[in-house]
Parts: structure tokens; sequence; C-alpha cells
């Protein structure tokens, strides 16, 4: 009898089998324990056999519900069909050639995909890169060759990456940065508009937190030294922050108004995670560069910056690139995964996972006052859990819920700058019957807290 592979074949159920993790897994990970660096750790350690729809199949024989999607790169699904059938083809025909040695059609058709689907009717160019901070890195290098200015600015819980510049421009700094300086200089942080925490209430934040961040650029860097602006349209690791509305319509206008370049970072948002292509589309913001990366190619690596063509042809020929940057396998990868949004419209179904989870969330919002915020948009949705009868953040009940729905064989993931957010990134391949049952585990969690 034939195994079983992953990918959408794969029984779309949750199976505990064993204890999580496993003992298979628990071998692994002792494996792991002596030849991998302790830096790189595991939010759960069941290692992965095959992976499809909206499961995750262990070693042990355990089939858990996934509402992380390997941090919102699997939008399209593990091994979808169309990523698969271009990879396998291009793995037949050739590997790599570094795109600055002997270019080939695949990179040229993913910009030609990204300057299509990314906002705007301006002319747009792209450069290719491995991962979502060598995007945001290079965005930085572009901005500064365009405006011939140094300084960057970014913002409250704003996440951008791990490497040396990156880290600057991220906020939180266990475990980003603990240890690691010093940072890159030029690179100064305002206040965002977090409407949860805003101290005079969500309905001033929009208007009070764009004015002091204006005033701090304005006065203590001065505006006409900022070479770019970079926030994302929705916060990831700072905790699935919706800046308040009209916070990024104010913030871009001022940018446009100074000579600066603003810079979308769209790495974990993009790719119709929140109901539409991009996040930033929702107030109309039409971005000089944008960043992408995670789901942008179905699971492979590949990264870009897409921008305002004259800004993107600011950096002389070979200031842009790097060995494996645009990869042929992951260009083909891209090109599967933009076939499969299409033809599936995971923009709707999106949506569709959006409205489910919010009213499930809300409903379990009004029975456990631990759960002081539901947020989000589409299948980027999450709850800041606080201590009862304050907003003071409960980042121990936090580890204690992420802990009990994996032990139920359901993988969510935590997040936030207080790290008291529980976040949900479903494939959007997911099924509703397994929507809902993982929803069920996590409300039974809840109330065993």
């Amino acid at each position: 009898m034939t195994e079983l592979s992953g990918g959408p074949a794969l029984p779309q159920e949750r199976r505990v089998v064993t204890a999580i993790p496993g003992p298979k897994s628990q071998a692994l990970w002792e494996r792991k324990q002596a030849t991998v660096a302790g830096g790189v750790g595991a939010v759960l350690p069941v290692f992965v056999k095959r992976a499809g729809g909206g499961v995750l199949e262990d070693v042990d024989g355990n089939s858990l519900i996934d509402f992380g999607s390997g941090i919102a790169v699997t939008s399209v699904g593990n091994s979808a069909e169309a990523v698969v059938r271009r990879a396998t083809a291009q793995l037949a025909d050739f590997t790599h050639t570094c795109a600055m040695v002997t270019p080939y059609e695949p990179y040229v058709e993913v910009c030609e995909q990204l300057a299509e689907l990314t906002p705007g009717d301006h002319a747009k160019k792209s450069a290719l890169f491995n991962s979502g901070a060598e995007a945001v890195e290079n965005a930085v290098k572009i901005a500064r060759a365009y405006t011939k200015r140094p300084a960057v600015v970014v913002f409250d819980h704003g996440y951008h990456g791990r490497t040396n510049l990156t880290m600057a421009l991220t906020a939180k700094n266990m475990p980003y940065k603990q240890g690691f300086g010093p940072f890159a200089p030029e690179v100064y942080r305002v206040p965002l508009a977090y409407p949860y925490r805003w101290l005079t209430g969500p309905e001033n934040c929009a208007q009070e937190a764009a004015e002091q961040a204006i005033t701090q650029i304005t006065k203590q860097i001065g505006a006409e030294n900022v070479a770019a602006i970079i926030i994302e349209p929705v916060l990831g690791e700072g905790g699935f922050i919706e800046p308040a509305k009209g916070f990024l319509p104010a913030i871009a206008n001022f940018a446009k108004e100074n000579g600066i370049v603003f810079v979308a970072d769209e790495i974990q948002s993009g790719f119709c995670r929140t109901g539409q292509w991009f996040a930033c589309e929702d107030e109309n913001i039409v971005p000089d560069l944008i960043t992408t990366a995670k789901g942008i190619a179905g699971g492979l690596p590949l990264a870009a910056v897409t921008g305002r063509a004259e800004m993107m042809d600011a950096a002389h020929a070979g200031g842009l690139g790097g060995t494996y940057g645009g990869n042929p396998v992951a260009c083909a990868a891209a090109l599967g995964s933009i076939e499969t949004m299409r033809e599936l419209d995971l923009n709707a179904k999106a949506r569709r996972i959006g409205e489910i989870m919010t009213a499930r969330l809300e409903t379990m919002a009004e029975k456990f006052d631990i759960i002081g915020e539901v947020r989000g948009r589409g299948a980027m949705i999450a709850i800041e859990l606080v201590k009862s009868g304050s907003k003071e953040p409960n980042a121990e009940a936090t580890a204690a819920l992420a802990k009990a729905c994996h032990q139920e064989g359901l993988l969510v993931l935590t997040t936030g700058t207080y790290s008291n957010v529980v976040r949900f990134l479903p494939p959007l391949v997911i099924g509703e019957d397994l929507l809902n049952e993982g929803l069920d585990i996590l409300e039974a969690a809840l109330a065993a807290l």
C-alpha cells in the first residue's frame, strides 16, 4: 500500500494518538538539542512528517489543527498543487544560476505579478530576496539611495526582522534584541495608534498618535533628514494591532508632503491574509515601497521589495541582490501560490474565516473576562489576554492557554510586546468544520484556566 503524501490529499481531521509531543518527537528533540544551536527554539516540539490543508501530521501519527501556517507562510496550504507542480517542473530544468549572473524568466514573471497586484497604478519595479528581513533592509537601502537622507522612522510595537539593521527597527527587546547590540544608527521610534491601550481612549487614538509621531519626527529628527517611514499596516509580532483608522493615512500624507519614502511592511499581512491582497488597501494607502515575504511562495524562501520605478532604480547596478535572491525554484513556487490565490479566491476565503473566528471569539470574550480584546481582519485574528477587571497584560495565562491548546492537538501561536496575545493564522484553505473544531478546543481551554 502506498503511503499517503501530504498536501491537499491529507485527511482533514484532528487526531491525537499519543501525548503531545509523542515519543518519536521527543527522541528527535533530543537529537536536535545535541546538534542544533540553543538559540533556535520551537513553539511546540513536535516533528512534522506531512502537512496539507488545515492540518499538520507528526512523526507519532498525531494530526494537529494548524492555526499558525508557519507564521503566515503556508496561506495556500502546505504542498499546494500548483506550488508543487511549478516548483517540481523548475527543479527538473535547473535549480540555480544566480539571477545576477545569468537571469531567467521566473524572476521576471514574479516581478510582473507584483507590479500588477500591489496597490497603485504607477510604474513599478521589484527586487527579489530570500527573507522578510532582507526585504526590509533593502527597502532602507533603496530609500536612502533615492532621498540621499540617513534617518529611518519606525513605530512602537513594530517588528521588522533579526538582522542587525532590522533588530534596530524592531521594538521588542526579548527575544529579538537582548544581548545582540550595538545596533545600526539613525533609527528613530515614534508612537503608534494602539486603540486598546491608548490612554485617552480609542476615539482619540488616531489623531493624537499621529500628532505625537509627526511632532517627534519634525522636532527631534527633522523631516528633511528622514529617508523612510516604515510601518506594518497590521502589526504582527507587536500583537496583531490594527492602527486606529485615520492614523496610517495621516502618516502617509506627512511622508508625501516631506519627500519621505513611505514603506508598508506587508511581510506577515500580505497576500490575502487580511481578506485583501495587501492590508494597506483597507484605507486606500498606496505605499511608495512595499515589502513582502512569508505567504508569497507557499513555503519556499522568497521575499520582495516592490515600489515606484524611479525609487527602485535609485540604487546603482550591483547595489541590490544576493546569491540566492529570487531563486528559480522559489519563483516558480510563488507563481503557483499566486495562481492558487486567484483560482480559489483566497481573499474571499480569508474574509469568511474572519467572520467565523470573530463571531466565535467575541462570544468567548463575553463569557471570559480574561479576553480584553478581539481584533484583526480576515485570517489574521488575535485575542489579547488581561488580568480580570483590568487591562494589565496576562502573559502567564497566555502561555497556559497556548499549552492547553497544544495538548489537545491545536497549534496556536503567541505574540505581542507584552507576550499576552494569542494569534490565529490558519491556512486560507482550511475547512470550516476544522476551523470550528479548533475554536471549540480554544473555548474549552479558556474555560479550564
